[in-house]
């Protein structure tokens, strides 16, 4: 039989106990090499109905099935390209492509369907995995849907799931998944042991420039990286010397080389031992495929190269350097590339990871934050004022490493129900646009109010229209300046002043002389013009404010209007509220 490790058995009494009350999809974490054929096994065995687990290629199918027998069961394959229909048997393994062209009495009683690699689902259309979904609801309306995933994300998508196992929300948009119910950690998974020590290299000599790419701002195009590799195809050879030299300085067995092209590769392996090196592109004919995987496992030849393949489903524990050739902006393969050198084998003490992209990723700490505000900016965490679960930010950090500034806009915290495993999220604005008609909270991109139907105008509109107005004077500030003054009356407020390059000037007053004064402050300037804006309570007064200005931000554009003989300020616009290329 099997014992589960402590972690194993976790997640699957996390996933009994969530599917005893709940029967939304859920998804489980495990990063690769954490054994998920053995929570397979688990709940395989304590499911009262039939299983099937789904993958999305014929290697990940088998390879799931053999090691579910190894420990004495039997399952059954249903899968074209392992010439297997098997439709009887308590537990499936089956491939998507297959399933899904399956009769209809083959979708009759199960209770519970694991997909593995979930985070390969479309969200979008009318899909293979859509399709299988339906038609075993058709037949079970109390179906069980477990996602497994080393990566819980997707290119242009984000997240596959809304909330994880700790409350915190990852998306406020509807996914297939609704939550991650247990999550195990890389880092914890090599801290125990449980996997090989990758030692990263960032720049092992020499790299590739792919910065253009990034400067793009759009997905990266094959057209592109080719156009890149072929103006700086003299590095080619030295990076694969310097491959070499590592495999052989220290006695490597088995390197992985990850290539941008078919082209690519090719050129690659010219420069590789003759006769120590095979390549595998998506075309490679499954038998000669098959042949090149089992010599590499057999370590009949050292270097294996591919193309866009061998991310998923592959298992040589023997690999001990990854060398990372192409560019890619998902974290999902980034990772999955680096999970091929992490499983564990005998007098194997770590894997090398070689980088020669210059613009990798962090292998224990993903950031699916949306794109960096700008180039100083570093994960942060900050505390949220209202249920204080602490978010994940980008911001910046002073000399001494305290958070001066974040660009976090709601709290993604979340109230979690014990009971009924129901959460709420907190909702908690940072940043806000305040509904002109009703007052109403939203986020400073909404375009419309969702209480009183009233239409929110954007910030770009705003400039478009005041420009056009002769009655308006737009300022671009360059400086700020804060003062306490007196008014004819003798009471105090304060005066904070605008400057543009030409030294023209608006200004605006907030008197503070009670609590009411304070109040209508805090919502027209500080959570505003606040580099932190959950700080507001703790300003009692003009001297409090003049005080702490290095905690305040410039608006990019202050908007006056013309009252007799002043100018008036009606309007500021900050950085985050304008289109890029926006310019007046």
């Amino acid at each position: 039989m099997y014992t589960l490790r402590p972690y194993q058995q976790e997640a699957v009494d996390s996933t009994l106990k969530y599917f005893r009350k709940r029967r939304s999809p859920a998804v489980i974490v495990l990063p690769t090499g954490a054994g998920k054929s053995l929570v397979i096994a688990e709940l395989a065995r304590v499911a009262v109905g039939r299983v099937l687990i789904l993958a999305h290629v014929k290697e990940l199918v088998a390879q799931n099935h053999s090691k579910y027998e190894s420990y004495n069961l039997t399952a059954g394959i249903y899968s074209a390209g392992l010439e297997r229909k098997d439709t009887d048997e308590k537990v499936i393994f089956g491939s998507i492509q297959s399933v899904a062209r399956a009769e209809d009495n083959f979708f009759k009683n199960f209770s519970l369907l694991i997909i593995d690699e979930c985070h390969r689902i479309n969200e979008e259309g009318d899909t293979q995995y859509t399709s299988v979904v339906k038609r075993m609801k058709n037949h079970s309306r109390k179906l069980c849907i477990l996602g497994l995933t080393a990566t819980p994300y997707r290119m242009g998508l984000g997240w596959i799931y809304q909330y994880n196992h700790q409350g915190e929300v990852k998306t406020s948009k509807a996914r297939f998944f609704s939550r991650c119910i247990f999550e195990l950690s890389l880092k914890y998974m090599i801290e125990h042991k449980y996997l090989t020590p990758p030692v990263k290299v960032d720049l092992p000599v020499t790299c590739y420039d792919f910065s253009e790419l990034v400067d793009k701002d759009s997905p990266y195009a094959n057209v592109d990286i080719e156009h890149i590799l072929k103006q700086q195809k003299r590095l080619t050879p030295l990076i694969i010397k310097n491959i070499i030299e590592i495999a052989v300085n220290y006695k490597r067995k088995g390197v992985m080389i990850f290539s941008s092209s078919i082209k690519h590769a090719q050129e690659i392996m010219r420069y590789l031992p003759e006769g120590d090196a095979h390549l595998i592109i998506g075309d490679t004919k499954d038998d000669e495929r098959d042949s090149i995987i089992d010599e590499f496992k057999e370590q009949k030849f050292k270097y294996l190269v591919n193309v866009s393949v061998l991310t998923t489903g592959f298992d040589a524990p023997h690999v001990d350097i990854i060398a990372i050739l192409r560019p890619t902006e998902s974290v999902s393969l980034y990772q999955q590339i680096i999970g091929r050198g992490l499983r564990l084998d005998n007098n194997k003490k770590d894997c090398i990871i070689l980088d020669y992209t210059g613009m990798s990723h962090d292998i224990y700490s993903p950031q699916i934050r949306g794109k960096k505000p700008n180039k100083q900016s570093v994960p942060v965490k900050v505390a949220c004022p209202k249920c204080e679960f602490v978010n994940n930010f980008w911001g910046i950090l002073s000399l001494d490493g305290e958070v001066a500034e974040h660009f976090g806009r709601k709290c993604t915290g979340a109230k979690h129900d014990p009971e009924t495993l129901e959460f709420q999220p907190c909702g908690y604005r940072f940043r806000l646009k305040i509904c002109h008609a009703c007052g109403a909270e939203y986020d400073i991109t909404a375009k419309n109010c969702q209480t009183c139907t009233s239409t929110l105008i954007d910030a770009d509109t705003k400039l478009k229209q005041a420009k056009l107005s002769k009655d308006t004077h737009i300022l671009r500030p360059d400086s700020v300046e804060l003062s306490q003054q007196e008014d004819k009356e003798g009471n105090e407020y304060l005066e904070v002043k605008y400057y543009d390059f030409d030294a023209q000037d608006l200004s605006e007053e907030h008197y503070l002389n009670d609590q009411i004064d304070i109040t209508r402050f805090n919502i027209n300037f500080l959570r505003a013009h606040l580099r932190r804006p959950e700080l507001f309570e703790y300003f009692n007064g003009s001297q409090d404010v003049i005080t702490h200005q290095a905690l305040f931000r410039m608006p990019s554009y202050v908007i006056a209007r013309k009252q007799g003989k002043k100018w008036r300020i009606t309007e500021k616009i900050f950085g985050e509220e304008l289109s890029r290329n926006t310019l007046f």
